[in-house]
């Protein structure tokens, strides 16, 4: 599957459709009527065209107190707007025009807030209906232990019918987690399931917080319940064994690499190289998994930013050549239309993830040697004139 199905469905279907039949990232399935695909962000659905550029795994504002004590109350949502609205006005300014904010419920999942950051910045964003079962259970809920995947995924069903907790504002994907562990646990395989009804249901895409665990034993739930790998997102793969990698990117799955940052472009590198050479480089997904706001810290805490590459990078050779050969990686591919284009009814072209600032800050370097080339040679010119000068004047 090309990468141009990749904003065809995040988002939603008109409702009442009767049949959603196509898996696209991070989305409901369009019934085959209908004119051109929309995605469904926290201010409404948007033809798909519109998004733009986009970074598929981000957080605005995560607590992690757990489920039992979790709650708004928490956090002044006026402070959380003010402390990172100039983080995302800073990425639409470097050409960014998407975001997807995957905190889940029960860590802290605000739509209202994202609505309001979304209006201030100019950003579309994206976020999610689910449960989030990694780290023990901590962030589940007492009716996630006891009801069935179809009672679970009839709660996730009416968030994105009926939008979240009252407030209209709709989910575009489901998010859910599990541990680490090398087969998922009853509960945790319960969550699974219940994504696999909700995505028949609505055609949300299923990305799943696995790392190292148990991606290719989700891929097969999925299966068991009529799912395509192409409905799956396997978030934090950067973690997992590269093999179980690439048997996930071999079925169709999605290879979401996030977590980039400066310690980490070596490992992102190697699998864009390596899934790259397997033909699977339009599974790949890059992002920063970055933010947040904290409210167990004062103010907030620091913020980690969404500008992998800015001009501050530029400066640092080695990290600024290997993210300039990640971007040279994913345009190699711009002629298969794989990982660069999608079709959102025009077929624009869209620069997902990281890619348009990785493309900046090389043009930056690139800008930068030749003026400083321009410098020295006009010294050189300089110091030629006034030496001849003198000798003439002797």
């Amino acid at each position: 599957m090309q990468r141009r199905t990749f904003l065809q469905n995040l988002g939603t279907a008109a409702a009442g459709a009767a049949t959603l039949s196509s898996h696209r990232l991070f989305g409901a399935s369009v019934a085959a009527a209908a004119p051109a695909p929309i995605i469904q962000t926290v201010r409404g659905p948007i033809p798909a065209s519109s998004l733009g550029p986009t970074l598929p795994h981000e957080h605005v504002l995560v607590d992690f107190i757990g489920a039992d004590q979790v709650s708004p109350s928490r956090y002044d949502a006026d402070e959380v707007f003010r402390v990172t609205l100039p983080h995302l006005t800073q990425i639409h300014a470097l050409g960014l025009r998407a975001l997807v904010e995957c905190t889940p419920a029960y860590l802290g999942r605000d739509p209202r807030l994202l609505a309001r950051l979304s209006e201030a910045s100019g950003l579309h964003l994206v976020t999610n209906t689910g449960l989030y079962g990694a780290r023990q259970n901590i962030f589940l809920p007492p009716y996630a232990h006891t009801e069935s995947a179809a009672q679970l995924a009839a709660r996730w069903t009416a968030e994105a019918r009926d939008g979240i907790k009252g407030t209209g504002i709709r989910p575009g994907f489901i998010k859910i987690g599990v541990d680490p562990e090398p087969a998922l646990s009853p509960v945790q395989r319960n969550l699974v399931a219940a994504g696999a009804l909700t995505h028949l249901a609505t055609g949300l895409t299923v990305a799943i917080h696995t790392g190292r665990g148990p991606g290719l034993e989700q891929l097969d739930v999925l299966r068991d319940h009529g799912v395509a790998p192409s409905a799956y997102i396997w978030v934090h793969a950067q973690g997992a064994a590269d093999d179980a990698l690439y048997a996930a990117a071999d079925r169709g799955a999605w290879i979401s690499c996030d977590g980039l940052n400066r310690n980490t472009v070596t490992r992102h590198l190697h699998l864009c190289r390596e899934l790259k050479q397997r033909g699977h480089l339009d599974r790949v997904l890059l992002s920063h998994d970055a933010g947040w706001f904290d409210p167990a810290k004062p103010g907030g805490g620091t913020i980690r930013t969404f500008d992998l590459v800015s001009v501050s990078v530029c400066v640092r050779i080695k990290i600024l050549d290997a993210a300039e050969e990640i971007g040279l990686l994913l345009l190699d591919a711009a002629d298969t239309q794989s990982p660069l284009r999608a079709s959102g009814g025009n077929g624009a072209r869209v620069l997902p993830l990281v890619l348009r600032l990785l493309l900046v800050a090389r043009g930056i370097a690139a800008a930068a040697a030749a003026l400083v080339t321009v410098l020295v040679l006009s010294a050189l010119v300089v110091i030629r004139f006034c030496r001849g000068r003198d000798r003439g004047q002797r």
